[in-house]
């Protein structure tokens, strides 16, 4: 039996894939993460000072700013947030260069339920800064 995130645990996603997005959202929301979406890292941003999030969730390949530009432009401004890279592209040196920059875990779309969950969960087992 699945495990029930407590409620105050919150996901940010940010993909610009629409389907994926919508998911991933229902997906999280139904064991018990409140979780929200953006379409960009652009949006994402914007909203980040009003909704700080447990664990963000971030493509790797989106337009404007990637998902790994994304994750280290929140470390240079001092924000940590415990991030998910996933990615429907690239090899292992993606995944190993978003690892080596400090995300949590690099997840190959499609994504594997219990893969993500383990993911999350160790993201948000970190204390925040």
């Amino acid at each position: 039996m699945p495990i029930m995130a407590e409620t105050s645990r919150s996901i940010a996603i940010v993909d610009d894939d629409t389907p994926v997005l919508r998911a991933l959202r229902r997906l999280i929301s139904g064991r018990g993460f409140s979780a929200r979406t953006y379409e960009s890292a652009r949006q994402f941003l914007a909203a980040l000072p009003q909704a700080r999030p447990d664990c963000l969730i971030v493509d790797f390949q989106m337009s404007e700013m990637n998902g790994l530009e994304l994750h280290e432009h929140l470390i240079d401004c001092g924000i940590r947030i415990p991030t998910i890279v996933i990615s429907a592209v690239g090899g292992n040196d993606v995944g190993e260069r978003c690892i080596a920059a400090g995300a949590v875990a690099f997840l190959a779309k499609p994504i594997d339920d219990p893969t993500l969950f383990e993911a999350i969960e160790a993201a948000t087992a970190r204390p925040r800064r």
